[in-house]
C-alpha cells in the first residue's frame, strides 16, 4: 500500500494558525521536507511534535530529495512537505516533489491554510472574484519589463510578492507604466502584532514606501485596469510614454496601449512614431 505526500501549510506569522490537522499530519508522517530544519524544529517543538525526522528540500536541493521521498512512499509511508511560512508551492518550494510523485503514480493530498496572497486579496477592498498571481517579479531586465507592461491592461486584480528593498522601486516601475491613479493595497506583516495594509494610489505608493522604514515581506494588491475607453491622441501618446518609461520598446508598447485603449494599430503605431527614439530606450 503506497504512501501518501501531504503538502502541510504552516503559519505566515501567527503560530496559533497551525491546525489541528496539520499537527496530525506531521506527528504521523515518516519524513518532513522542509526549508529550514532550524526554522522548522520550532515549529514542530511549538506544536508538541517530537520524533520525525527532518530533511532539507529546499530550491537547491528539493530534486535531490525525489529518490528518498518515493522510496519511502512505495514503502507505504507518508512524506510531509512544509516550507518556512504558508502554503507550500506557492512561491516557495514543494512543485518540483508534486510533480515526480504524481509521475510515480502516488496519491498527493494537502492539508490547507494560511497563504499570504489569499489574505492579502480579501483584505485588499479589490474585486476578488477574478485574479491573477504574479508571484515575485524578475529583479531586472527584458522579463521584469514584460511582467510589467502585462499588468498595464490586465483587467483582473494583480497579486504579487516582493522583498521589502525591492518595493519602493516596484512602486515607482508600476506607476510609471500604469496610470499613476490605478488603486493599490500594500500588505505586510501579515499575521503578526504589527500588521499593516496600505491602500492607495500608485502615484502615493511611491511616496509612501520611500518614506516607511522597509520591514517585513510585502504583498502587492494591484486593481484591475479600466476597461478601454474612447481615448484622445493625447491619452494614447501619454500612455506610450509611460509605457516606454516603464522599459517596454516600442512595439510592446504599442501592443500594450492597443489592448488599453481599444485604439488601432495603425492610429497608436503612428502616434508613437512621433515619440523621439530616445524616450524608448
Amino acid at each position: 500500500m503506497t504512501g501518501r505526500l501531504v503538502l502541510v501549510s504552516t503559519p505566515i506569522g501567527n503560530l496559533g494558525d497551525l491546525s489541528p490537522r496539520a499537527v496530525e499530519a506531521l506527528k504521523t508522517c515518516a519524513l518532513i521536507c522542509c526549508e529550514d530544519t532550524r526554522h522548522s524544529g520550532k515549529l514542530l517543538s511549538h506544536a508538541g511534535i517530537s520524533g520525525v525526522r527532518l530533511a532539507v528540500a529546499d530550491e537547491h536541493r528539493e530534486t535531490a530529495r525525489v529518490d528518498e521521498v518515493l522510496g519511502l512512499l512505495a514503502a507505504g509511508n507518508d512524506v510531509a512537505v512544509i516550507t518556512d511560512a504558508g502554503t507550500p508551492g506557492i512561491s516557495d518550494p514543494g512543485m518540483r516533489l508534486v510533480a515526480a510523485v504524481v509521475e510515480a503514480g502516488h496519491p498527493v493530498t494537502a492539508v490547507p491554510g494560511p497563504a499570504a496572497l489569499v489574505m492579502a486579496i480579501v483584505v485588499s477592498g479589490f474585486d476578488t472574484t477574478r485574479f491573477v498571481f504574479e508571484g515575485f517579479l524578475p529583479r531586472s531586465g527584458r522579463e521584469r519589463a514584460d511582467r510589467i507592461t502585462e499588468m498595464v491592461t490586465e483587467r483582473r486584480t494583480v497579486v504579487l510578492y516582493e522583498a521589502p528593498h525591492r518595493v519602493a522601486r516596484t512602486m515607482a516601475d508600476l506607476a510609471a507604466a500604469c496610470d499613476g491613479e490605478r488603486r493599490v493595497a500594500l500588505a505586510r506583516e501579515l499575521t503578526k502584532l504589527h500588521e499593516e495594509v496600505w491602500r492607495g494610489t500608485l502615484a502615493a505608493a511611491v511616496d509612501h514606501t520611500e518614506q516607511v522604514a522597509p520591514r517585513g515581506e510585502y504583498v502587492v494588491v494591484l486593481e484591475g485596469a479600466a476597461a478601454p475607453a474612447d481615448a484622445s491622441d493625447e491619452q494614447i501618446l501619454a500612455a506610450l510614454r509611460r509605457a516606454m518609461g516603464g522599459g517596454a520598446d516600442r512595439r510592446s508598447a504599442i501592443a500594450t496601449v492597443m489592448a488599453a485603449t481599444g485604439a488601432s494599430k495603425r492610429r497608436v503605431y503612428d502616434l508613437a512614431l512621433t515619440i523621439p527614439r530616445s524616450a524608448d530606450e
